[in-house]
């Protein structure tokens, strides 16, 4: 009950800072929360496309969500957040794992202009793209020193999350980095270092966790230990940790606004994701053939992508309730 006072209190604080009281005119903030979003239960309707229920959120949305969702503490499973882009959802269509994976998030988000542009031409919701890195980046601004955001850094390579580290510190003053780690190669098959890892995920206390293993280890990874992973949100965002980092680029705002940041990443990557991009494109057609024809080999053992009060599509269990499959 103590807990819970002081999360209210500290909630009703930040709603008077949001919205201007004891702020002087001059002082500006960038978040995207107030009190009401904070402690009423967030719903999104759900729209289906390529098999996969994507939340029908915009980046605001998803920033309350996150902030929502950390005001609400720790739950018997950490609340985790997928990014499925063309890639994934390809992956989605012949994994049944990955697709086991991406159905218990607790928040699908698109990352990916063809998937948005596709969900346009088949008169679906999706009303924009909201990228990983895109995501934590504006979750960082909607920090406010009243109420430091806590961020644990998990992936990368060593060294990189380190480096990421000292520049949230330095462009994001309201966030505090509590930890970092960059595990070796083939650590997610060692109970003991996962254990160990794990329990210093959980020592330090963050509200937010980001992974950045890379898909499809990093949801693998939170799938299998969400009822271990001490965070209220976890966010499954790849390559990110690197982006902080300067040790990838990200593509200039101008091309990623008009959808085309995959060709930057093939000119800038070409070894890396050339090929990786070529057989995403001679698999699209296909996909848009099906969703054209109502074709969906994968929908068949899926539940409705309608929702049920609880904001989850109707079939899928809320880890809130201590639930599990």
């Amino acid at each position: 009950l103590q807990t819970a006072i002081s999360r209210l209190i500290s909630l009703f604080s930040r709603s008077r800072i949001l919205h201007g009281v004891g702020r002087s005119p001059c002082q500006t903030t960038h978040t995207h929360t107030d009190l009401h979003l904070m402690i009423r239960h967030i719903d999104f309707s759900k729209s289906r496309l390529f098999g996969i229920d994507f939340d029908v959120v915009t980046m605001k949305d998803a920033v309350d969500w996150v902030y929502h969702s950390v005001a609400m503490g720790r739950r018997q499973t950490t609340r985790y957040v997928v990014t499925p882009n063309i890639s994934l959802t390809n992956r989605h269509q012949h994994s049944a794992d990955f697709r086991k994976f991406i159905h218990h998030a607790e928040l699908t988000i698109v990352d990916g202009a063809p998937l948005v542009w596709a969900s346009r031409l088949f008169g679906k919701q999706l009303p924009e793209r909201v990228a990983g890195s895109d995501l934590v980046n504006q979750v960082f601004e909607a920090a406010i020193p009243e109420m430091p955001l806590r961020v644990f850094l998990f992936g990368a390579e060593d060294g990189v999350a380190d480096k990421a580290a000292r520049i949230i510190q330095s462009r994001w003053p309201s966030v505090k980095v509590v930890g970092v780690l960059s595990p070796e190669q083939g650590f997610e098959q060692d109970i003991s270092k996962n254990r160990s890892m794990l329990q210093i995920i959980s020592d330090a206390e963050p509200d937010v966790l980001i992974v950045g293993l890379g898909a499809p280890k990093q949801e693998s990874w939170v799938y299998h230990h969400r009822t271990q992973i001490a965070a209220p949100v976890t966010l499954c965002v790849g390559g990110t940790i690197d982006f902080i980092a300067g040790e990838q680029i990200r593509a200039p705002r101008l091309i990623r606004v008009i959808g085309m940041e995959w060709a930057w990443r093939i000119a800038t990557n070409p070894r890396r994701l050339l090929g990786r991009y070529v057989s995403d494109a001679v698999r699209l057609p296909r996909l848009l053939l099906d969703e054209l024809a109502g074709r969906c080999p994968v929908c068949q053992s899926m539940p409705s992508a309608s929702t049920s009060g609880s904001g989850l599509p109707a079939g899928r269990l809320d880890p809130t309730l201590g639930s599990q499959s």
